[in-house]
């Protein structure tokens, strides 16, 4: 079973956070331990269902649609900070009672996720860090980005030409993807002339923008929970970055996955399972 859950975050946003363990009985109180999952910057809550189905037979498992993704709001003039989805995890766990929880989170998400144990290590007792970088990326990454984006033929014709575009036709695309296709496909509706994404592409520059052109190096060294780098073989997140962040880490680990690209829980499923179970199993063994 799964439940929606509004979470008022930074600036009065609403939220829509998705829990996936069944209500508890009355005098049980809510299950526990707690698992956030956080998305990337072009992901939504949906995306983890089925690594939030596997997990929630041991812990209480929530997946957020962070600010201007999924269901929740998307304020045109709202803040798209660091600060502020930062904040929105913070009130995520809050008010879900969640903490101290293990925060799993997938690129951009992964990366609010070590700022927010450096931010609260009261709230945090363990991370997975997936396939995010800790280096500056710079302007020309950003320029790509915007060139990009305006390559989508929107509005697609119909979900077949989503998974096509973006598994095969897409600039960015080296060989077929189909697992690609299917994560695009996931975070486009139906309007009017055609299929077009639940987001802004504009609010996702401005938020990306905002964490691009820094390094991320000092906020990692500040977590001081046990935290687990994973990245898959053909990832943005290169080995050597990976096992420096590793390095970095006060109680850092690694782990790699092969046949896998940047959206590792999407393309490999079962092996995604296969390296954060156990790593979840014995934080909160202890």
């Amino acid at each position: 079973m799964v439940r929606r859950i509004d979470v008022t975050g930074a600036g009065g946003v609403r939220l829509a956070a998705w829990d996936f363990a069944d209500p508890p009985r009355a005098g049980e109180g809510d299950r526990a331990p707690g698992v956030l999952l956080l998305h990337g910057l072009m992901g939504r809550a949906s995306h983890w269902a089925p690594t939030a189905r596997r997990l929630s037979e041991r812990h209480r498992t929530v997946a957020l649609d962070q600010r201007g993704h999924g269901q929740s709001e998307k304020p045109p003039e709202g803040e798209y900070t660091r600060e502020a989805y930062i904040d929105d995890a913070e009130a995520a766990l809050e008010q879900l009672g969640l903490a101290p929880a293990v925060l799993v989170g997938h690129a951009m998400g992964a990366l609010t996720a070590w700022q927010l144990a450096a931010k609260r290590p009261d709230l945090v007792r363990g991370l997975v860090i997936c396939d995010m970088r800790a280096s500056a990326l710079g302007a020309a990454s950003q320029r790509e980005w915007e060139n990009w984006f305006k390559t989508w033929p929107l509005p697609f014709a119909s979900l077949a030409d989503v998974r096509k575009w973006f598994g095969e036709e897409d600039p960015w695309v080296e060989r077929p993807d189909p697992a690609r296709g299917e994560f695009y496909a996931e975070v486009m509706t139906e309007s009017e002339d055609g299929w077009r994404p639940v987001f802004e592409p504009a609010q996702m520059l401005k938020s990306r923008e905002t964490w691009v052109y820094d390094a991320h190096w000092e906020e990692l060294a500040q977590v001081r929970c046990p935290a687990l780098v994973l990245r898959g073989l053909d990832g943005e997140l290169g080995r050597a970055e990976a096992q420096e962040m590793v390095r970095v880490l006060p109680h850092g680990r690694y782990a790699e996955l092969s046949d896998a690209g940047h959206f590792v829980h999407h393309e490999q499923p079962e092996a995604w399972h296969s390296a954060i179970g156990p790593f979840l199993a014995e934080i909160f063994a202890t």
